[in-house]
């Protein structure tokens, strides 16, 4: 039996999303009608120091990737939150990067349009919660190609590795993998479905462990 890797990075997250109650357990339907046995909700990093936490996560787990981008992206609305705290951080690290995100109604007073922030340019790279169904990447990527700029990667918190649902049909790629072998765009995750059930059995905690046989199950069925 091979086993996985541990990620440093990735189980320090987990447990930093456990502990904020961002990352829930219990019985929650999911956008496609699943149960799921667990629910991440990134609107409830909601002070200032869970919100400081969570960009630093992003900030060393896209210095570490190598990814090359020259500014960020946030589409509506919680990406708008997360790319502001996300270019905070990385300044604070060294890494001074511009940052634009989109407003869902174009404002015809004003500078106009629907794009704010820094002119959108060079390699752009999204930054979002998680990628349910790939809609809000295709819709960024629109925007950023219109501005005659590059969509280069798109950084997530969570990467559920689960199916995603075409028509009501279940289809045997995550939106994950759609967005990187169907959009050509590389996706730098904090963490993944993998690492949280190796945080929830290695943890010691006899009340995590029994969540990891739902969530185990749960992968066996959806995962890919």
């Amino acid at each position: 039996m091979t086993t996985t890797p541990t990620d440093p990075l990735a189980q320090e997250f987990v447990k930093f999303s456990v502990d904020a109650g961002v990352l829930r357990f219990g019985e929650f339907k999911t956008k496609a009608g699943r149960l799921s046995p667990y629910f991440f909700n990134a609107g409830l990093f909601d002070d200032g120091a869970k919100l400081q936490r969570l960009a630093e996560f992003y900030a060393r787990r896209l210095l570490a990737s190598g990814l090359q981008f020259d500014m960020l992206f946030g589409p509506a609305y919680k990406g708008i939150t997360l790319a502001a705290a996300v270019a905070i951080e990385l300044a604070r690290l060294g890494r001074n990067v511009p940052f634009a995100y989109n407003r869902k109604e174009a404002k015809d007073h004003g500078e106009g349009g629907t794009l704010v922030g820094a002119p959108v340019a060079g390699r752009v790279l999204i930054i979002d919660d998680v990628i349910s169904a790939g809609t809000s990447v295709r819709e960024s990527i629109a925007m950023i190609q219109a501005a005659k700029a590059t969509p280069c990667g798109v950084a997530i918190a969570l990467d559920r590795q689960e199916k995603a649902t075409e028509n009501g049909a279940d289809v045997p790629w995550s939106a994950v993998q759609y967005v990187t072998s169907k959009l050509g765009l590389q996706v730098v995750a904090i963490a993944t479905l993998a690492d949280l059930l190796q945080y929830l059995r290695s943890g010691g905690d006899a009340s995590l462990l029994a969540h990891a046989t739902g969530v185990a199950a749960y992968r066996e069925r959806y995962g890919v």
